[in-house]
């Protein structure tokens, strides 16, 4: 698998504190089949230790104690930018917050409270720069959650979509569960991701949570479930187009729960 929302950098954001925790974080990644991760740091105005030429040496620096540690675990930088940040940001900013400074694709964190009615708008002029933007955990907006046609517009448009494995855990009644099996269900999802911030037993705990992989087989079948978590992230890191999508396939248990 390829993880492309992970908080493993240590001591630059909300994730790990140290690079111990790093390192526990990437084991448990190893430990559920991933083999790639996009370090992807907030880049946003509260966490001012996360600076966009830094990223790729500190990911240097993550990559280099893996090895040491026996982690076999790939690392290639990015950043969850901030849609303000990015708006005021440069050209050369964006690119280096990028997945690998490619220039091509950026991840950009959905705001957790109301939407302004522009923010469609704003997203878009992202790609108007240049940029295929893939949009962090919009389950957990309370706009997408009451009116998921915004959404469904934005995908219309080219903005491609991150569901969170850990969010499909959550009982299919809440809100932010319940939006994620619709968006996996409706294809209206690309990539799933951990948005891990730390080891399960680390004091920043938000572990992988990549057993939700198994709830998106049981919505979408075997072959969709890996193009959300292989194929699809990996076309993103080569800034390559996304191969077809296989066919939903739902199981029978997964029809007789409702989901």
């Amino acid at each position: 698998m390829t993880d492309l929302h992970c908080h493993i950098l240590p001591g630059v954001d909300d994730g790990p504190w140290a690079m111990e925790g790093s390192v526990e974080l990437a084991r448990e990644l190893a430990a559920a089949g991933v083999r790639t991760v996009a370090a992807t740091p907030h880049l946003r105005e509260d966490h001012p230790g996360v600076a966009p030429a830094e990223l790729a040496g500190r990911c240097r620096e993550l990559a280099a104690e893996l090895e040491r540690a026996g982690v076999a675990l790939e690392v290639v930088s990015g950043a969850e930018v901030d849609l303000f940040w990015a708006l005021e940001a440069s050209d050369a900013d964006l690119r280096l917050a990028s997945y690998g400074g490619r220039g091509s694709d950026l991840l950009v964190e959905t705001p957790y409270g109301p939407l302004l009615a522009s923010f469609e708008e704003q997203l878009l002029s992202l790609c108007r720069r240049g940029f295929r933007v893939l949009l962090a955990h919009p389950e957990r907006n309370p706009s997408f959650q009451a009116e998921p046609e915004r959404l469904a517009g934005l995908v219309r448009r080219g903005v491609l979509v991150q569901v969170t494995a850990g969010s499909l855990l959550r009982p299919r009644r809440s809100r932010s569960g319940g939006l994620a099996r619709s968006l996996l269900g409706e294809g209206l999802a690309h990539v799933i991701a951990s948005d891990a911030h730390g080891a399960s037993s680390g004091p920043t705990a938000r572990p992988p949570g990549w057993e939700g992989l198994e709830v998106a087989r049981s919505l979408v079948g075997a072959a969709q479930a890996e193009w959300l978590a292989s194929d699809a992230p990996r076309a993103l890191l080569e800034g390559e187009e996304l191969p077809a999508r296989p066919p939903v396939r739902r199981s029978r248990w997964s029809f007789l729960r409702g989901r």
